[in-house]
Parts: structure tokens; C-alpha cells; sequence
């Protein structure tokens, strides 16, 4: 029922830019369409991660489904030999200082302006290289969840402490 591109909408209304913008505007930010915005928040609505009348997460819920079920529904696939790409999880400058980085290359989204030679990893949905470049705490959050969803048990309880700390700065 969940698809990928309402995890990109999710995460783009929980970095917090997209308070009080459009359909049209967050369609704009996130390389989608009004309606597909639209359909989105409608899907996470009935699925208990967002309210839909004001397009406020559930903070609660969107954790437990980010930690525990991410992993199952949106696993994080390898896909393809060396590409140039947007670094994520922990070859991505935000998550490099917590692990250290053997001599394998980087995993990256393929993206043709992208500096970086790495391994070649599908994001979440399509556009989510190109909206994660306008917005870098929604890099952050897509890092956080590249990380969750294919990461080993170490970086996985760094990215969930990581994503705890933005839910609790958040509320404030």
C-alpha cells in the first residue's frame, strides 16, 4: 500500500521546510506532481503515519515504522557496478565521522551531476537524489533511512539514535 515516493514526501514534511507549502510547491521540491503529492499524504494518512488535515507526522509512528519495518517494506538494493552518483548511508560526509570507511567504494544514487565514484544503490524513489540536493536535512533523513533499511546492526543504532535526536529537536 506504502510506496516510495510517500516515504520521500514523509521525510520531506518531517525535515520541517515544507511546513505550510502547497501541493504544488512540495511536488516542485520533490520532482513529483501535485497529485502525486497529493495521493501520498493521502496513503500515509490511512496508514496512521500522518495527519492528514494539517500534513503532521505521527512522530511516534513514523519512528517504529522507520527502525522496525522500513528495512522489510523498502530494502536497500545494490544495484549495478561502480557509477557516479550523491553519496548515502555511510559513505555520505554526515555519516563518515561515525564509521570507519574500509577501502571499498562509497554506495551512491546514480546521479549524472553527482561528484562521487561509488557503488550504485536505487534510492527510495526516483527523484530523491535530486530533492535531497535542495534540501540537506532531507539528505540527512535519507541517509539515515538508506541506513536503516540496509545497514549492519552498528550502523543501524547510529541511525537510529541520529533519527531520535531530529524527532526530539523537532518537537521543540
Amino acid at each position: 500500500m506504502t510506496k516510495g515516493q510517500d516515504i520521500l514526501v514523509l521525510l520531506k514534511l518531517l525535515a520541517g521546510s515544507a511546513k505550510g507549502c502547497s501541493y504544488l510547491k512540495l511536488g516542485e521540491e520533490l520532482g513529483m506532481s501535485p497529485s502525486e503529492v497529493h495521493a501520498a499524504v493521502g496513503r500515509l494518512a490511512l496508514v496512521g503515519l500522518l495527519n492528514k488535515d494539517d500534513r503532521i507526522p505521527n512522530r511516534q509512528a513514523v519512528r517504529e515504522f522507520l527502525v522496525h519495518g522500513l528495512k522489510y517494506v523498502f530494502p536497500l538494493i545494490r544495484k549495478g557496478g561502480l557509477c557516479r552518483g550523491i553519496p548515502t548511508a555511510q559513505g555520505a560526509s554526515f555519516a563518515q565521522s561515525a564509521f570507519a570507511l574500509n577501502d571499498d567504494p562509497p554506495p551512491v544514487w546514480p546521479e549524472a551531476t553527482g561528484k562521487v565514484r561509488g557503488l550504485g544503490t536505487l534510492p527510495i524513489y526516483s527523484s530523491a537524489p535530486k530533492a535531497s540536493l535542495r534540501d540537506p536535512d532531507l539528505y540527512k533523513l535519507l541517509i539515515l533511512c538508506d541506513l536503516l533499511r540496509g545497514g549492519q546492526a552498528r550502523e543501524r543504532a547510529w541511525a537510529e539514535q541520529q533519527l531520535d535526536k531530529h524527532l526530539a529537536e523537532e518537537q521543540k
